[in-house]
């Protein structure tokens, strides 16, 4: 699978609805977006994507962040969630659950 056309588009949506001070995994966008094992191909939109997104909230399923976050690397990462109140020790969030989100209906 490509990452462009419906899915990227459908990827760009999910994204942009992430609350502050919550998260997404790839593999739950991938799934919202109707192809649930895309996570991969999830990563790569979140690569190349748009900056105005806030990619920052989208994280791996274990809560690990991103090693390729393209706006800093983990770094920059774990300090844009922090900012948002999401506890992150060595590059993974903490109780993750807390901060899952899944969009309702």
């Amino acid at each position: 699978m490509k990452p462009e056309g419906d899915f990227q588009q459908a990827t760009y949506a999910v994204v942009a609805r992430i609350p502050k001070g919550r998260v997404m995994t790839y593999g739950q966008i991938a799934a919202l977006c109707g192809h649930p094992r895309a996570a991969r191909v999830v990563g790569q939109i979140a690569h190349f994507g748009p900056e105005y997104l806030p990619w920052h909230r989208v994280v791996k399923k274990d809560g690990q962040l991103a090693s390729g976050y393209s706006y800093g690397g983990k770094e920059a990462h774990r300090r844009s969630l922090e900012t948002e109140g999401v506890v992150v020790i060595d590059d993974k969030i903490e109780s993750i659950d807390k901060y899952i989100w899944w969009p309702a209906g």
